[in-house]
């Protein structure tokens, strides 16, 4: 292996670690929630607004992230983005009240927001086209199990410390990061694409770059159209499972055990009934097949597995976890062990855990497929810009989401769970437009990926002349 392809395969895989780094954050607070209120003396409804802002400035600040990609070094671009976030997070931890936490939490969306459309940008360069929706499966579920790692982080670190410790840890991390992006290399635009190949290897450079007058045809095509709504509804519904750890604590308590315990076993709870997330790559693999077919593949198999996804997560909010046990200590292990062995021995757990991971698998065939079309229907130099804006539609229903949650649950008068179960239940009714959407779009992804081809083709043409 030379020397080129190691640094290809390290940047690769210091993007898509990057990758986690904003769910991460997003993933801390709701297992903090309880604590946070109490130390902060406000509702618990009040932070999921905290949540709905980081997520939504995260989301708008991408545009920018994405914008400069087209003009600047992005290696450049992420370390500034990665202080900014860092900085932010750790001051987060040193917070005293509400406002404090609401407007740290602007400043950590700023920087993150660097991750996305950087790492999106520098990776649809790097990945070849016949294997996109498989490799950017790995990038799309790692931001997966980045929000399950912040919310193992909080469980098991906060009831043994304090809720702050786990931001500590979150900055300190990325400051470390940042010396790993100084041997990141950085691939020249468009040289995955099949197009352009004979152009690069002759030594040619692809030198289009973004201009703001690209903006009003990247807004206007009707596959981006068709791709940003489709994310919107999307991360309503799926924005509002950062409740889950909460309602796995609440339906834990109800079987009688502390507020210690139930956060550390709905952290455990969280991370394995997401383990459905881990065959993205294969459903992204399915879509470079069926693309490979027909270039409405893609579009029509993720839209029958969201419709399909919806009775599965209805059906894990509403089961009860009855006749768990658990240790009433608060030792981590002790906990993971019983658990465990739930999932085996007591079939209410038994049965969410395979209703969970049915959920998760067919949730994780959106992302990768999602991705892959929105680079394929847009030019390399404008697929940053573009994925930040659509970005910014994933952010806007996320935020709808998180906030949704807070504004139903202040108006539900059921005691816990049963205020969770209804919020949640009622949230996931944006799964339909989502996956209508997909079909909509069909004929629009056929003739859109076919003019961006034919755009290369002639750009190759006059390059080489």
């Amino acid at each position: 292996m030379n020397t080129n392809n190691i640094k290809s395969i390290y940047t690769v895989l210091i993007f898509i670690i990057l990758a986690a780094f904003d769910n991460v954050v997003i993933g801390l607070f709701p297992p903090l929630f309880s604590s946070i209120s109490k130390s902060m003396n406000v509702h618990i409804s009040s932070l999921g607004i905290v949540s709905a802002v980081n997520i939504l400035m995260t989301s708008f600040s991408s545009i920018l992230w994405g914008y400069l990609t087209g003009k600047f070094s992005r290696k450049f671009l992420v370390i500034i983005g990665t202080v900014i976030w860092s900085i932010s997070i750790f001051l987060t931890s040193l917070c005293t009240n509400y406002l404090q936490l609401l407007i740290l939490q602007v400043f950590t969306g700023v920087g993150l927001g660097c991750i996305s459309s950087i790492g999106f940008s520098v990776l649809t360069d790097y990945i070849p086209n016949k294997y996109r929706g498989m490799l950017l499966s790995l990038w799309g579920m790692s931001q997966g199990f980045g929000g399950i790692a912040g919310a193992l982080m909080a469980s098991l670190m906060a009831p043994f410390t304090s809720w702050r410790k786990p931001f500590e840890v979150v900055s300190i991390t990325g400051f470390l990061l940042i010396v790993l992006y100084f041997f990141i290399e950085e691939p020249a635009v468009g040289q995955s694409e099949p197009e352009l190949k004979t152009l690069i290897e002759k030594g040619y450079t692809y030198n289009y770059n973004i201009e703001f007058k690209h903006l009003y045809s990247i807004v206007s095509k009707r596959s981006n159209i068709l791709l940003f709504l489709q994310a919107f509804f999307m991360n309503i519904s799926i924005g509002t499972l950062i409740w889950l750890p909460t309602l796995y604590i609440s339906k834990i308590q109800q079987q009688g055990y502390s507020l210690k315990v139930s956060i550390i076993a709905a952290g455990y709870l969280f991370a394995i009934f997401q383990l459905g997330g881990l065959t993205s790559p294969l459903f992204g693999h399915m879509g470079d097949i069926l693309q490979g077919r027909t270039y409405k593949g893609r579009a029509v198999l993720t839209s029958l597995f969201i419709f399909a996804m919806i009775p599965f997560y209805l059906a894990v909010f509403m089961l009860p976890m009855n006749n768990l046990k658990l240790p009433q200590n608060s030792d981590p292990l002790l906990i993971l062990i019983s658990l465990l062995k739930e999932i085996v021995v007591n079939p209410w757990i038994f049965t969410t855990f395979i209703l969970s991971f049915l959920a998760s698998a067919l949730q994780s065939a959106n992302t990768p497929n999602w991705l892959a079309l929105i680079t394929d229907v847009n030019l390399p130099e404008q697929r940053g810009t573009a994925f930040s804006i659509a970005n910014l539609a994933n952010g806007l229903g996320r935020t709808i989401g998180n906030a949704g949650v807070g504004i139903i649950l202040s108006h539900i008068h059921a005691g816990e769970p049963t205020n969770y179960i209804i919020t949640l239940s009622l949230m996931q009714i944006f799964l339909v437009p989502s996956a209508v959407t997909y079909l909509i779009m069909t004929k629009d992804n056929i003739k859109d990926i076919n003019d961006v081809k034919n755009t290369l083709v002639k750009r190759t043409r006059k390059l080489s002349q």
